[in-house]
């Protein structure tokens, strides 16, 4: 679907109330959170993603910010794009937009380091895996994914060269009575919450490698 293309069908937004957001407007709302939006490791989450207007201009606003900091195809380039990628959250009612919002900002991030000097399969993967983690298919008003099982969302903690992956349910992170880790006012994490499941840190390179427990 083109990027400027707010409805897909007559059908959807009857089914659906599926109207997509102009990146006019977009760019409108985020440039109100402009710092935020620009920091590599601000987090980020929009319940209603459809297939990704506004996370891919986080997503771009952040590699932007990467680009100007770390010459593509270094280590350190590829290092905190990856730390982006894992700080943007989605969750998309219906299965063809959390597909094709996975794929664009795969796509996108592709794009980006197309002319660097080693956007190589491993780096690739990561960016798959990640994306698959945090763009969920579900609803976000009854926290439930698509299997009816509770959304599960993963915390990527950047530790030097290495990342930890905790697990948190999402509708225990947005209660009200609960301090919640992974979307608070500044983006940082709290310790107030218990997650779910902790894996043990690897290497940024092998964050594919958690699989899919």
């Amino acid at each position: 679907m083109p990027e400027n293309t707010q409805v897909k069908s007559r059908k959807r937004v009857a089914d659906h109330g599926e109207v997509f957001t102009h990146p006019r407007e977009v760019n409108a709302m985020l440039d109100l959170v402009k710092d935020e939006s620009e920091r590599i490791d601000s987090r980020f989450l929009e319940p209603a993603c459809g297939d990704g207007n506004f996370l891919i201009e986080i997503l771009r606003r952040k590699l932007t910010t990467v680009a100007s900091r770390y010459a593509k195809g270094t280590a350190e380039a590829q290092k905190y794009a990856l730390q982006a990628v894992s700080s943007i959250y989605g969750i998309e009612l219906l299965p063809d937009n959390a597909e094709q919002c996975r794929q664009r900002l795969f796509d996108f991030v592709v794009e980006t380091f197309r002319d660097a000097a080693s956007p190589d399969d491993e780096f690739q993967k990561n960016v798959r895996y990640l994306l698959q983690r945090n763009i969920v298919q579900g609803d976000a008003l009854t926290y439930t994914a698509a299997d009816g099982r509770p959304i599960v969302f993963s915390e990527w903690a950047f530790i030097g060269d290495k990342v930890q992956r905790r697990d948190f349910q999402f509708d225990f992170l947005v209660k009200k009575e609960h301090q919640y880790s992974l979307f608070d006012e500044q983006g940082e994490a709290q310790q107030f919450d218990e997650p779910v499941r902790e894996f043990p840190l690897v290497h940024y390179t092998k964050v594919y490698s958690y699989g899919n427990d």
